[in-house]
């Protein structure tokens, strides 16, 4: 019995490689990239102010491009090659023909380019990430200098820790489905101590920072919702069950997180956030990477309820309390979105993971190899269950503590050679300064006529509201 024609092996068409993995892949890859460009790259040049829009986008779109030149340079060699030491792989290029058009590792059907391409989106995400904590203050020449030294020294360690088949935590057993621990956790801990080193934002930026258009920071945040799907459901690597559980989990956990959020910016502050509404749409995507594929359905709504509520308790709440927190200016509140949330989502892994969704993840023969808390005291085997989750909180300091580390020495690195802040006229003047270039043909800065007490990601400012006079002329109230 012979195959269709289609499905016969040939040259551009191996025997090893299944065209539908081969496809979804790249499509899934596809996804991801357009988180960032068009999606972060919109959603930050729409929630800064007017005089940051052009700044701000393009510290995403020049990450995006700069991290692919670096990737196939060294950086995925660093990540998923061989190993060079104990927490690195070995520098190389990933460019000549005969690696990227090979098989890729772990038997997986499709060649190694679409691979290089699917873990490229993946690490671009993370320094665009890492930017939202700047924006509105940091060099761009800094930034420039910033992102090739940050994925070099920081990101290939903590992927090839966790994600390389060679990494300690790897074969530690640690469970990071899709990067809540090397993008979230990551990109949340980098931010904030980037932040710290580069400084505040200009007193009156910290003080007032309104979006200059929530619509379109409505739609760069749907391209992220959705462009999720590829985030989650490609790390399977394959077209199988387990992928479109990921998917369907993915959306489960981020609708009711973004509710509960909003459900508790009504009851606290009395008004639905649009804003709000978003932070907590973005806790519920961090919080269920790490976990996406290997919780059942009912675990993925606990998980979102717990996102949407505890970042929302140490943003709203704790961030107002503490010193540290109030003394370093992040500006997109990526601690909370990213760190909190993706340190909370790889706890909730480690107790709601199921074993034999681990064993179609992982491909292990012993399906209790991976067992999350919950079931480990359901089966009679709390060993197992604690066993996994001290795993996970190891992964969480080690990313922590990586992270705090090689961000600290790049950033000291960088301002021996430029300043890591703007000069205080470039802070007043924002993108016609630093760029030549304005984002619209409009006066004003959402300074005058704005009504909105929604003013911060961070929470609530009073601002009189506009109110007509005699004569149809506006006044401030």
């Amino acid at each position: 019995m012979s195959l269709p024609d289609n499905l016969q092996a040939s040259e551009a068409s191996p025997a090893w490689m299944n065209k539908a993995d081969n496809a979804w892949q790249l499509t899934a890859a596809t996804l991801v990239g357009m988180q960032s460009v068009p999606g972060l790259v919109i959603l930050y040049g729409s929630i800064v102010k007017k005089k940051w829009a052009v700044n701000s986008a393009f510290m995403a779109l020049y990450a995006f491009a700069c991290v692919l030149v670096c990737w196939v340079g060294w950086g995925y060699r660093m990540s998923f090659g061989y190993k060079g030491i104990h927490f690195l792989g070995m520098p190389n290029v990933a460019l000549d023909q005969k690696f990227l058009l090979a098989q890729t590792f772990n038997h997986n059907m499709f060649p190694n380019a679409t691979m290089v391409y699917f873990q490229f989106v993946f690490a671009a995400i993370t320094l665009i990430l890492i930017g939202g904590a700047l924006l509105g203050r940091m060099n761009f020449h800094a930034w420039m200098l910033f992102v090739p030294l940050w994925l070099t020294f920081s990101y290939t360690i903590t992927a090839y820790s966790i994600w390389s088949t060679n990494g300690w935590l790897s074969k530690k057993g640690i469970i990071d489905y899709s990067g809540g621990y090397v993008i979230h956790l990551s990109s949340g801990v980098a931010g904030f101590t980037a932040a710290y080193w580069v400084g505040p934002r200009a007193t009156k930026d910290r003080e007032r920072f309104p979006p200059n258009n929530i619509l379109l920071m409505l739609a760069g945040a749907g391209l992220l919702w959705m462009g999720w799907t590829g985030f989650n459901g490609g790390d399977p690597y394959s077209v199988s069950t387990d992928a479109s559980l990921a998917v369907l989990n993915t959306h489960v956990c981020t609708a009711t997180s973004l509710l509960t959020w909003l459900l508790l910016d009504i009851l606290f502050f009395g008004k639905p956030s649009v804003i709000g509404a978003t932070q907590g749409m973005i806790t519920g995507l961090v919080c269920i990477t790490p976990a996406a594929g290997v919780v059942q359905g009912w675990a993925a709504i606990l998980m979102g309820i717990m996102s949407g509520s505890i970042p929302w308790y140490t943003m709203m709440v704790l961030h107002k309390k503490m010193w540290l927190l109030k003394q370093v200016d992040d500006t997109m509140a990526v601690f909370h979105t990213h760190a909190v949330a993706g340190s909370l989502g790889g706890i909730l892994t480690g107790f709601f993971a199921e074993p034999k969704l681990n064993r179609l993840f992982y491909a292990v023969p012993d399906w209790q190899h991976y067992v999350g808390l919950a079931y480990g005291l359901q089966m009679g085997h709390p060993g197992k269950g604690f066993k996994q989750m001290g795993i996970q909180i190891m992964g969480i300091v080690y990313v922590i503590v990586i992270n705090v580390i090689m961000t600290s020495l790049i950033c000291l690195l960088v301002r021996v050679i430029v300043p890591l802040k703007l000069s205080e006229d470039e802070l007043q003047t924002g993108d016609d300064a630093i760029h030549g270039e304005e984002a619209y043909a409009l006066w004003g800065d959402g300074e005058k006529f704005e009504s909105s007490k929604y003013n911060s990601v961070h929470g609530i400012d009073e601002f009189p509201p506009v109110v007509p006079k005699a004569g149809g002329e506006l006044q401030m109230a």
